[in-house]
């Protein structure tokens, strides 16, 4: 106990001996700083910040755009211009006036050296602070931006709308990029001109789940870039076979050289990158926004913002001009496909090989031939990575026998679809109905949708045979004002390529969620995944059928064992009876392992009813078997947004 006691005193003396050392220290260090006469800086910015027009310009929404800040949470401004570097003021990432006020205090100093620099550095900035200042800062001359803006050439900008692929996490919903249109610039030349794009920079190590997980997660920076126009059209176009939506839009040659000064200001500007919000579209408007002011575009997505969505709001903005459409290679080889006899499909399969077609063809069929040949040859040649050394003398060969050929091409033009992206029904979805069950009284079910389509929506704009939906929730509400969640799907995303002579298409799903399924007295909370892999036949937008072999996991109320196996049947067929009408019948048909039930099935039958662009009403009629029977008959009116 002595011993105890004495250590602690020690500790005790020792703890005072250093507080006394601290508050000496602290007292001399704030006696010294007292003493030390205020910088001049700091006395220049103090004298800046009483400027009442300069606290008015720092929360201007010119100036929140071209420093991208945003309304945040923990503070009144954050900027999502993730570089310290960028700025000239330490607290700029939460305090537009402290930037402000750096910037002004920086191009006022026009004898140092760095002037020109900066001027050039932030040439937004320079022109937008010197009309609102009306100081007439000498202007600089910035070679590097003056040689960059020599070789795009720039006079109009078009927005690049390529169409949802999905077989990549990143781009189900599509993408958006700009293309800077030079002054002599023809559709030929379109593909020459230069592309502004927006994306992640990942690690290359990372594979599909984890680059999919970090984007969701915004552990990507993501950053602007400038690049040859054809460079990505050979990306979506050829490797992806993604249909491509070009949108000239309507801006003045100043408006342009705004959004593109603001460009090179950006250049090394990073910012992190997140799927939901912080993506490639939004990053888009946000560069777009700058081009005058008053032109809100971002600020009108808090939460979550996909391409479409931002293409429609260029169009609500006036900024659209009518899209030219600009088919994949996989939609040419499709169309030139459905021309063909199948004789004249077996020669252009043995022209793939190098067996030319005798005189036995017509000139017409030759023609056809050899041009649906080397479509095929290049789409395989992209598609499957094939070795240009061995690809390249072969599609010369078909080229020259097709150049002896003199005659036009017979293949009729590809049709371009009726309805463009931005004419489709909004992502966002809310529903109100009545359900009548077998069971029990009707109850009203109020819907919503987060985004973005499924198969019984109105198909214009949407790739055809694809569903996508996130966060897909209904709410049951009974005579008793009792309110149940009776389905939260996370994610259920259904690919139904159609198979045919030309592509070996596979079909799959995939689907997480929540929902209620008939247990012995009433219907029962399960929680599930399940995924399937098959085939689809038909046409997407006239009779279309799947069927897919799935499994599943499940768990919850419905399930007594804890975590259960199934393995079925998911099958469908949907007819798009006229424009406004889809009608369709779905069975998904699950065998359990190892469980007290045998099996599981849902089937229904659905009618679709479009009434415009945001309205429509849907009724079905269901059959629902786990550990009793339950039909049930609904109707719900649906609002798009």
């Amino acid at each position: 106990m002595g011993r105890c006691c004495f250590v602690s005193c020690i500790f005790s003396i020792k703890l005072v001996v250093t507080m006394l050392r601290f508050f000496l220290l602290f007292a001399f260090t704030f006696s010294a700083i007292a003493a030390t006469p205020v910088p001049s800086d700091l006395t220049a910015s103090k004298q800046l910040s009483s400027d009442t027009k300069l606290q008015a310009l720092a929360f201007d929404r010119y100036w929140l755009k071209l420093n991208h800040y945003r309304a945040a949470t923990r503070s009144a401004w954050k900027t999502e211009i993730d570089t310290p570097d960028f700025f000239l003021s330490s607290q700029a990432k939460t305090d537009p006036l402290a930037e402000l006020l750096a910037t002004v205090s920086a191009f006022r100093k026009q004898g140092l050296s760095e002037y020109q620099e900066l001027v050039c550095r932030f040439p937004a900035r320079f022109l937008w602070l010197n009309e609102k200042l009306g100081e007439e800062w000498p202007s600089a001359i910035c070679d590097e931006m003056k040689m960059w803006r020599d070789s795009i050439q720039p006079q109009g900008l078009t927005l690049v709308f390529p169409t949802a692929f999905m077989n990549n996490p990143s781009s189900m919903f599509g993408h958006t990029l700009l293309r800077v249109d030079a002054k002599d610039q023809t559709r030929n030349k379109a593909l020459v001109a230069f592309a502004v794009n927006f994306a992640a920079l990942p690690d290359n190590s990372d594979d599909a789940a984890t680059y999919a997980l970090k984007g969701l997660a915004g552990q990507y920076p993501g950053a602007y870039s400038l690049m040859p126009y054809y460079e990505k059209v050979k990306e979506y176009s050829d490797l992806e076979s993604r249909d491509m939506w070009e949108y000239k839009l309507n801006l003045t040659e100043k408006e342009v050289n705004n959004v593109l000064i603001h460009l090179w200001e950006l250049k090394d500007a990073r910012f992190d990158y997140f799927f939901i919000d912080e993506n490639c579209s939004y990053q888009l408007l946000s560069l777009l926004q700058v081009a005058r002011e008053g032109l809100e575009l971002s600020s009108q997505f808090d939460y979550h913002v996909i391409p479409s969505d931002t293409v429609a709001v260029l169009r609500d903005a006036g900024l659209l001009n009518t899209p030219e459409y600009r088919p994949s290679s996989g939609t040419r080889l499709l169309h030139y496909s459905k021309q063909l006899t199948d004789q004249e499909l077996t020669a252009s399969k043995a022209v793939m090989l190098g067996y030319f077609p005798d005189d036995s063809f017509t000139i017409d069929s030759k023609v056809k031939i050899y041009e649906m040949a080397y479509e095929w040859l290049n789409y395989r040649f992209y598609d499957e990575r094939l070795l240009r050394e061995k690809m390249a003398p072969l599609l010369t060969k078909i080229l020259i026998a097709r150049s002896q050929l003199r005659i036009k091409s017979v293949f009729t033009p590809i049709p371009e679809p009726i309805i463009s992206p931005e004419q489709g029904h909004g992502s966002a979805r809310l529903g109100l109905g009545l359900v009548g069950l077998d069971k029990a009284d009707n109850v009203i079910s109020i819907s919503g949708r987060l985004n973005y389509h499924d198969l019984f929506d109105a198909p214009g704009g949407f790739i055809p045979g694809a569903q996508i939906s996130f966060f897909d929730t209904e709410l049951r509400i009974n005579d008793s004002a009792d309110v149940e969640l009776t389905r939260l799907y996370l994610m259920d995303a259904l690919s139904l390529p159609v198979d045919n002579t030309v592509f070996d298409s596979w079909s799959w799903n995939a689907r997480v969620g929540m929902d209620r399924q008939p247990g012995i007295n009433k219907l029962e909370q399960r929680w599930f995944g399940q995924t399937g892999y098959g085939k689809a036949w038909g046409a997407a937008n006239k009779l279309h059928s799947y069927a897919l072999f799935s499994g599943e996991l499940v768990g919850g109320d419905i399930s007594y064992r804890g975590l259960e196996v199934g393995a079925g049947i998911e099958t469908g067929a949907i007819w798009q009876a006229n424009p406004t009408n889809r009608i369709g019948v779905q069975l998904n048909h699950m065998y359990l392992i190892d469980s007290d039930v045998e099996f599981h099935t849902k089937a229904n039958l659905t009618w679709h009813w479009t009434a415009d662009r945001d309205f429509a009403v849907r009724s079905e009629v269901g059959y629902l078997n786990w550990r009793s029977e339950e039909m049930y008959a609904q109707l719900t009116g649906f609002y798009y947004f």
